[in-house]
């Protein structure tokens, strides 16, 4: 029981004074509130709920929910809730989508959430953000361009699998940063498959939230 503990919240410093945040139920812990005891559970209220979504790379799955699951308040409850959820077509290798704010908002945190019975339940993505305001700003890099090179900053990776093939669960992962993460009005998360073994290693996102610095 104390290894599965350690297991299931960690907390690492990312690049840049980034605090990157991961807590996971298991089994009987996995709850319809995505109740968490590191990272706070979804709220409906946050910025990222009045966004605009938009797909950059890849397909949706069509047995999935469209990008708006991602924001709208609504939880699954069980597991397996593949309307409730967001995840790239089956088979594929993920992709990108890009989330604007509307206005240049001074970020203090962004939590993802995700919920599934086996591998599509770890959450493997790099997230980054900008003003809009590089010269060269691109809003919608493709697969061939590295965003770095046009007008983006990379936030940081994140890789809540523990080992190979690891499995099922609720996942949050928080980040954040003193005293704050920055001025951005967009987010790009660029999203990898958790595994390549079959076609199921696409991650069931169940909800992002954008948390505004007060």
């Amino acid at each position: 029981m104390i290894t599965i503990v350690a297991l299931c919240g960690l907390t690492l410093t990312a690049q840049a004074q980034i605090t990157v945040t991961v807590d996971r139920n298991i089994g009987n812990e996995a709850n319809k509130e995505f109740k968490f005891k590191m990272v706070r559970s979804p709220i409906k209220d946050d910025v990222g709920s009045k966004a605009q979504l938009i797909l950059l790379i890849g397909e949706a799955d069509p047995a999935g929910g469209d990008l708006s699951a991602l924001i709208d308040g609504v939880l699954p409850t069980k597991e397996d809730d593949r309307k409730a959820n967001f995840f790239f077509a089956a088979g594929s290798s993920g992709g990108r989508f890009r989330m604007d704010l509307g206005s240049v908002i001074d970020i203090k945190q962004i939590n993802t959430y995700s919920w599934h019975s086996s591998t599509s339940a770890p959450q493997v993505y790099m997230v980054y953000a900008s003003d809009g305001a590089a010269p060269n700003f691109c809003s919608g890099p493709r697969v061939d361009t590295n965003p770095m090179d046009c007008g983006w900053r990379l936030l940081t990776s994140v890789d809540t699998r523990r080992k190979r093939g690891d499995g099922g669960g609720q996942y949050a992962v928080s980040l954040e940063a003193r005293p704050s993460l920055g001025k951005y009005r967009y987010l790009l998360f660029d999203v990898s498959a958790t595994e390549t073994d079959d076609d199921l290693g696409n991650t069931f996102f169940s909800e992002i939230d954008v948390i505004a610095k007060k």
